[in-house]
């Protein structure tokens, strides 16, 4: 479930285009209709492709330390996106 998860996560964040963005929740509900158990993993997933720079985490319109202690909604947009 992982591998999909984040294929999830990265061909959500790139089909909304330049500008746009997913929430790991988007992630969760493409792959199961049970999906709020999804959630953490999609979250710390999303980590995980920040640190490599596949993309960029966002909290409102301040971009997010992948290492930092951080709590909420958070968007995942394609690293380089125009918005950086």
């Amino acid at each position: 479930m992982p591998d999909r998860l984040r294929a999830a996560i990265l061909a959500l964040a790139f089909a909304r285009g330049e500008g746009g963005s997913c929430c790991p929740s988007d992630a969760a509900r493409a792959l199961a209709g049970e999906w709020r158990p999804l959630l953490p993993r999609a979250r710390e997933l999303a980590r995980e492709l920040a640190r490599a720079g596949e993309v960029r985490l966002t909290q409102g319109a301040r971009s997010l330390d992948p290492d930092a202690e951080w709590q909420g909604p958070i968007r995942i947009r394609p690293a380089g996106d125009a918005n950086d």
